[in-house]
């Protein structure tokens, strides 16, 4: 047989091969692999980039109503608040301020309101160092006594940076300790973790007892 009748056997079984395979796939004689459910949607609260309270500062920035805010609607200038606490030293919160839960600190260490807040001018805050804040410059008076925290939020470890990492592109938005902390009772509530990735094929089915067996 010369060369030339090889070639053209070899060819013809070639394209018998491929006409064959061909035929298969269209056939689907293989089988497809089992077709995937329909992926669920991420519930919005892990794609939400909303802080979880609104800050008494972000309500300014938005031009918000903020008369709530305003002590000296019910408060006379002259006159300090008094505190008052029960058998135990707690602070018995006034009805007029209910919404108020006092949390800030183990054993009620913490539960006096001039703390923080200037008894002398109630639109003011306080230091423990002496300097006086607005109710919107609060980030500062957490520092005040929560130094490492409050240099990881300088730096941007700690709390929510948006913006642009590269100054030269833009800006960056740092956010308030209140913008998630409630000041009175600022632990952070746990959250479940978002969910993995999904892995985009079916979920391998356990083995039977009797394939176990084998």
């Amino acid at each position: 047989m010369n060369n030339e009748a090889k070639v053209s056997r070899v060819f013809f079984g070639l394209v018998v091969l491929f006409l064959g395979l061909t035929t298969a796939f269209l056939l689907n004689l293989w089988g497809q692999p089992a077709t995937l459910p329909p992926i669920p949607l991420v519930d919005p609260i892990y794609t939400n980039t909303a802080t979880v309270r609104t800050s008494y500062a972000e309500m300014l920035r938005k031009g918000e109503d903020v008369s709530d805010f305003d002590c000296y609607t019910c408060h006379d200038k002259k006159n300090p608040p008094p505190l008052r606490y029960d058998a135990k030293h707690v602070l018995i919160v006034p009805k007029e301020h209910s919404d108020i839960v006092m949390g800030h600190g183990r054993n009620n260490r913490n539960n006096l309101c001039f703390n923080c807040h200037d008894e002398t001018n109630l639109e003011l805050l306080q230091t423990r160092d002496g300097r006086e804040l607005k109710l919107s410059e609060s980030t500062p008076l957490c520092g005040s006594c929560h130094g490492p925290t409050y240099r990881d939020w300088d730096a941007g470890a700690h709390g929510r940076t948006s913006g642009y990492w590269n100054r030269q592109l833009g800006a960056i938005t740092r956010q308030d300790c209140v913008s998630c902390h409630n000041p009175h009772a600022p632990d952070f509530p746990s959250r479940h973790p978002a969910p993995g990735p999904h892995p985009l094929r079916a979920k391998a089915k356990p083995p039977t007892d009797k394939e176990e067996s084998h």
